[in-house]
């Protein structure tokens, strides 16, 4: 993706905790003989040899995985807080924007199945049911049931090789401008909003 350098995103902590925050990601590749887009949660970790990699499954029935050849290389989009920033926000004449945090993440792909994808959905249900009251597992799960989904999706892993991350947060506006954005974003009624004002607040504190 085109990233302006002032928007230029580098702190990999920071990074990772994005992917882990808004891991309901989009999974772009070559379907049919176009681009194809499937939208799933991923989890973040890594493979026996150390190297960070993407897992995930998507629905048998979806003709994406089909067009997978293993060791192509996969876009998958991670989409944070978004907003649009009023030209009525400065003490001067100026366009409107947009200001947004996203991550891609390109990486060859492969399908895991059998033991493999079990890990996966194991290791998936554990990561999203982690603090809920009342939790389950598929360890919980009858054998059968388990069986009777699991023939019905694909797994993948995606060896990640290249991060391209942009945070569009005003970085360009002097201190004035700037804290006013936070100021009206943060009396927004949108969650979205208000998500971004907290993200300039973290890299330019009052």
């Amino acid at each position: 993706m085109y990233i302006h350098p002032i928007n230029s995103w580098e702190n990999e902590p920071e990074i990772i905790e994005f992917i882990k925050k808004n891991a309901f990601a989009t999974l772009v590749s070559q379907a049919k003989g176009r681009s194809w887009a499937t939208h799933i949660p991923f989890v973040l970790e890594k493979n026996k040899e150390g190297n960070a990699i993407l897992s995930s499954h998507i629905a048998k029935a979806n003709p994406q995985w089909k067009g997978i050849s293993e060791q192509d290389e996969v876009l998958v989009i991670f989409q944070g807080p978004h907003a649009y920033i009023s030209s009525s926000w400065y003490n001067h004449e100026n366009v409107p924007t947009w200001n947004y945090l996203a991550v891609h993440v390109y990486g060859k792909v492969r399908i895991i199945e059998g033991e493999e994808l079990m890990a996966h959905l194991k290791s998936l249900v554990d990561v999203y049911e982690s603090g809920r009251p009342n939790r389950v597992s598929v360890e919980t799960m009858s054998e059968s049931y388990v069986q009777s989904q699991v023939r019905a999706l694909v797994g993948i892993e995606i060896e990640i090789k290249e991060v391209q991350a942009s945070a569009k947060l005003s970085q360009n506006r002097d201190d004035v401008n700037y804290q006013n954005i936070v100021s009206k974003l943060g009396e927004s009624p949108y969650p979205s909003d208000r998500d971004v004002a907290d993200e300039m607040r973290k890299r330019r504190p009052e």
